[in-house]
């Protein structure tokens, strides 16, 4: 038998693929890969180059101008991987060799997620503890873990003062992007205090916490010196419950106070602009030096491989970090930037790889981005997971199988066989899987099953392929969605004082590192 594998060949971010996946299956085609081409001399050439790439890194040890801080929502190392082999077999190769943007930086370590109370964490907590340098409980946002979740009424205690605080303290420019709504909890731990991570708009707070505090919207617009740049999903936590959504007039917005957010951001910004479109996005000059409100869904932004597909009515990840750098790059004092690719998280949670991979494919791209568009010298650049979820790479598939494919084994010389692994109920399965999730058929209401029991796992309905953008992998456990993982995440960082990322860190140890190389020299 040849040397060839089963190679994804071109699948395409914006593939229009339909529900069967009969296109992708289409472009699904054998290659040949050379037998010379990993020969021992290779390995060694190879390893012997990167050697020398590396005793050229130095450390850069200044004052950072400006930090940007991606987090790759549930982006663990398994995430990272599917989507680098993804990655590369979209451009036609293997993928095994391929890399992503961020995997190329020079420093690399990682972080234990744990929150307080929790072994698995949630994002509120891990996000908390990256911005403020304080691990807290899982579900409380901004705030320390003396706080009962969802109590407001326990001893109190300060709310954390975050890096946020600090750029601010530095008359920098600020920013967050996300693909979620901005009130959620990755970004609602930017800004935000809260005692519960729910509290998104002020219909969420239990009448009994009513009396504690503002909702999260509420602080995001209250800020007395507020972001120069939001951008991201979240439109109905900041409209009034009897106005309807601009885009989608049969829904309405979610506040029962009656107060418009949009309107009263508008009032004390009057020389910014509020977006609500990609047209108002794509027709923001360049020399805009207003602050920026762009909120282009009522909830999460939509997936990826969906925006086009669905006409969807917002810009990419990447479009809006490109216009945050550009926007508060004006600022002479530099700048701090999150940038969240928050649905690589929901595509894990619905047990569906290829949304996920494709939103981290995006992720990467965001992070080309920013590569571009800043200097080492004096830009931080952090990428990150808050947390990782419980998708899994088994089997032994050959070399340059189809990530999103059947398991395609060796042979007994070691070359590409012609047929699937079977299992032991004499039936394929995938490379990818999830340990729960509704990939078993399992949910409460059976109208709401991705898969039903006939469907579910390895049995396929006709026409579908396991490439299909909405095949939903099989799940060992059933769950209504499929969970958080515990394991370490993984810092790439570029930039000064980013060789300080090393080793085995708990996940609050990456704020002090933004704090030290935002105030180097000062303190």
């Amino acid at each position: 038998m040849s040397k060839s594998v089963l190679l994804a060949a071109a699948i395409a971010v914006s593939a229009t693929a339909d529900d069967s996946g009969a296109e992708l299956d289409r472009q699904l085609r054998r290659v040949n890969i050379d037998p010379q081409q990993f020969t021992s001399a290779y390995w060694r050439q190879h390893g012997e180059r990167a050697l020398q790439h590396a005793l050229t890194v130095q450390p850069i040890q200044r004052k950072a101008q400006n930090i940007i801080l991606f987090i790759g929502d549930g982006n663990g190392v398994t995430s990272v991987t599917a989507t680098r082999i993804f990655d590369g077999q979209s451009r036609g190769l293997a993928g095994e060799e391929h890399l992503l943007s961020f995997e190329l930086l020079p420093h690399v370590a990682l972080a234990k997620t744990y929150n307080t109370n929790q072994q698995t964490p949630d994002s509120a907590g891990t996000m908390t503890a990256i911005m403020t340098g304080v691990k807290t409980a899982a579900g409380v946002v901004g705030l320390g873990p003396e706080v009962e979740l969802g109590n407001c009424h326990t001893p109190p205690t300060l709310p954390l003062r975050s890096l946020l605080d600090d750029a601010r303290a530095r008359n920098k420019a600020t920013g967050i992007v996300t693909t979620a709504r901005v009130t959620h909890a990755t970004p609602a731990a930017i800004y935000a205090h809260a005692a519960h991570r729910n509290w998104e708009s002020d219909g969420d707070i239990p009448a009994s916490m009513q009396p504690c505090g503002e909702d999260i919207a509420s602080q995001l617009v209250a800020a007395t010196n507020p972001m120069d740049v939001v951008l991201g999903g979240g439109r109905a936590n900041f409209l009034p419950a009897t106005m309807a959504d601009p885009e989608y007039p049969e829904q309405s917005g979610k506040r029962q106070d009656g107060r418009n957010l949009i309107a009263e951001w508008q009032q004390h910004n009057s020389a910014g602009r509020y977006l609500w479109n990609a047209e108002q996005f794509a027709a923001l000059p360049e020399d805009f030096t207003g602050n920026i409100l762009g909120l282009f869904e009522p909830s999460h932004l939509h997936y990826e491989v969906d925006r086009e597909a669905l006409n969807g009515n917002e810009p990419s990840l990447s479009a809006m970090t490109a216009a945050a750098i550009e926007r508060l790059a004006k600022n002479r004092n530099g700048f701090f930037l999150m940038v969240e690719a928050g649905r690589i998280d929901h595509g894990h949670h619905a047990g569906n790889a290829y949304r996920a991979l494709t939103d981290g494919q995006e992720l990467s791209r965001a992070v080309q981005v920013a590569l571009d568009k800043t200097n080492a010298e004096n830009t931080l650049i952090i990428v990150t997971a808050d947390h990782s979820h419980v998708i899994t790479m088994a089997g032994y598939p050959t070399r340059g199988n189809p990530i999103l494919g059947q398991v395609v084994p060796n042979d007994s010389r070691g070359h590409a066989s012609d047929s699937p692994q079977l299992a032991g109920d004499g039936k394929p399965y995938t490379t990818l899987s999830y340990s729960n999730g509704r990939g078993y058929g399992y949910a409460d209401n059976p109208a709401e099953r991705y898969r039903s029991p006939a469907t579910a796992g390895r049995h396929l309905e006709a026409g579908e392929t396991t490439t299909s953008k909405d095949y939903h992998q099989e799940a060992l456990v059933p769950m209504g969605s499929e969970t958080h993982g515990g394991e370490d995440v993984v810092i790439y960082a570029r930039g000064p004082w980013a060789h300080l990322l090393h080793g085995v860190q708990e996940q609050n140890y990456l704020y002090h590192v933004m704090r030290y190389a935002l105030n180097y020299g000062d303190e």
